[in-house]
């Protein structure tokens, strides 16, 4: 079998049996097995896609050193300082990082000024939802969280959300396959924040937490598959009806 359709049936595997520990509250063993799979999925990605983006790859290694770094802080017990959970800033600004990487990753190819011109309204309204949902969002962890910790919590969501919006944008001017699998990946990326959220703050049960790691996975099947296509061009029809008509 050839290495590439080995790991890819490796991670499907992988991702079924962390599903599997999720749902049976094997905490500690599911994100050693998270941690492997995406760095699984980091090599899939070396290997089997040819047109390989620096953006995004960067992302992957960004977040699967951040979900390694997550599995290190379940097995091994350091607290130089009790005051301060180094822990929670050094993962949270990991997967900051990568989430950043995607957006560049998103926007590169992008005509900001283009789809800014061409979508203003759409834009305008998700901006203010943006907001709200960033405001409301964190407002969830207020009560548990320290000042820092809050306005790292705040940076986050404000992050993901714009992850999404961008991810949005990027559809509305692209509509293509390629910009759709990105769109439900930000998507997937976004109801598992929330949900983990959720689970964190307002409710522990076992069930969040499962749903939360299959919209991580969902995720990451669809970034994988955008990974192996290409945008299709794009037709400026305005400026090709007006070259028609001189012509």
């Amino acid at each position: 079998m050839h290495i590439g359709n080995f790991l890819g049936t490796l991670i499907l595997a992988l991702s079924l049996f962390f599903l599997g520990l999720q749902f049976q509250g094997m905490e500690i063993e599911a994100a050693g097995v998270r941690a492997l799979t995406v760095t699984l999925l980091l090599f899939l990605y070396v290997i089997r896609v040819k047109d390989k983006h620096l953006f995004f790859l960067l992302f992957l290694i960004f977040f699967s050193i951040a979900e390694i770094f997550n599995y290190i802080t379940w097995v091994v017990n350091i607290d130089p300082i009790p005051e301060i959970d180094y822990f929670y800033y050094i993962g949270n600004l990991l997967y900051i990082i990568s989430y950043l990487f995607l957006i560049a990753r998103i926007t590169y190819e992008m005509n900001l000024k283009k789809a800014f011109l061409k979508f203003p309204v759409q834009i305008g309204l998700l901006v203010i939802l943006g907001f709200f949902f960033v405001y409301f969002v964190s407002d969830t962890t207020k009560k548990e969280l320290g000042n820092n910790e809050y306005y790292l919590e705040l940076l986050y969501n404000a992050v993901v959300m714009f992850l999404m919006a961008i991810a949005l944008v990027n559809y509305m001017y692209r509509d293509d396959k390629k910009s759709m699998n990105l769109l439900i990946g930000t998507i997937c990326i976004m109801f598992s924040e929330v949900i983990q959220l959720a689970y964190f703050y307002i409710a522990d049960f076992n069930l969040l937490n499962v749903l939360c790691s299959m919209f991580l996975v969902f995720a990451f099947l669809f970034f994988y598959l955008q990974s192996r296509l290409k945008h299709r061009k794009i037709i400026d029809y305005q400026q090709h009806q007006d070259v028609h008509i001189e012509s």
